[in-house]
């Protein structure tokens, strides 16, 4: 059977053939989740490698943790260091790229196993500096190799029988809310993880975010979230308040909202 109709596991099968270990680094979404189990699922030997800062959510980090328990995957929790990096914390186009340069200089000093990123086809489409970075230090993509789309691996952590992992909404790091040229702040990011979580529960889910902008805090509603703004600005409004913060009201989900000067993708 060809590659072109071969089945998006089989197609994954052949790329994890070439490797002798990986070292896989997830951030607790579908992707990475998925990567991982499904290379401890065919007994190829797996180191995880998990990079905790304040633009990693703690419910992330909690998933990684109990997915590594309950399947017995070889963990590494560390730090990535990015907020050391003054080139990070500007908040530059090319953010993506110091913070992958600091993760994967961070993982090359833990292992001597080639290391393995969930990027999927689709990331290909977006603005994604990190890429750069990846390709420079000899990051494999073994869902992208495999031609693997977001809704590939979503079939395939079903597959996998991994639950709700499979439906988990994209959520790039939090670090992605804040406009560019506002210096990435833990402050920020940990205000932004409360206004997320807020929101999810009083919205019951769907895409949004909480946004960091030159005028203000923002949110953004799509699919699944639409219709409750009025809750929505009440509630953002309050905990603005509280934190001395500029509530500058909401509007429709839009990828790539916080890059200025580059198209609209991102997260």
């Amino acid at each position: 059977m060809s590659d072109a109709v071969a089945m998006p596991a089989d197609r994954l099968a052949r790329v994890l053939g070439r490797f002798p270990a990986l070292a896989v680094a997830v951030s607790g979404g579908v992707d990475s989740l998925t990567l991982a189990s499904f290379v401890h699922t065919h007994g190829l030997p797996l180191t995880v490698i998990h990079a905790v800062s304040p633009a990693v959510p703690a419910d992330a980090t909690a998933r990684v943790r109990a997915m590594a328990a309950a399947q017995g995957w070889e963990l590494i929790v560390t730090g990535t260091g990015e907020f050391d990096d003054a080139r990070y914390r500007d908040n530059p186009v090319d953010r993506c790229y110091f913070c992958k340069t600091n993760l994967y200089d961070r993982i090359a000093g833990l292992t001597d196993r080639p290391i393995a990123s969930g990027a999927n086809l689709d990331d290909l489409g977006d603005y994604r500096p990190g890429l750069i970075a990846a390709a420079e230090r000899r990051v494999v993509h073994p869902l992208i190799e495999a031609g693997l789309t977001k809704a590939d691996v979503r079939a395939l952590a079903r597959d996998l029988g991994l639950g709700a992992v499979a439906e988990l909404p994209a959520q790039p790091c939090l670090a992605s809310r804040v406009e560019t040229g506002i210096a990435i702040d833990a402050d920020d990011l940990a205000f932004v993880e409360l206004a997320e979580r807020r929101l999810a529960a009083l919205t019951g889910g769907g895409t949004l975010r909480c946004r960091i902008t030159h005028r203000g805090v923002a949110v953004e509603l799509g699919e699944g979230a639409r219709g409750r703004e009025p809750a929505v600005d009440a509630l953002m409004a309050e905990l603005c308040a509280g934190a001395g913060r500029i509530y500058a009201g909401s509007r429709p989900y839009r990828r790539g909202a916080m890059f200025v000067g580059v198209p609209a993708m991102g997260a």
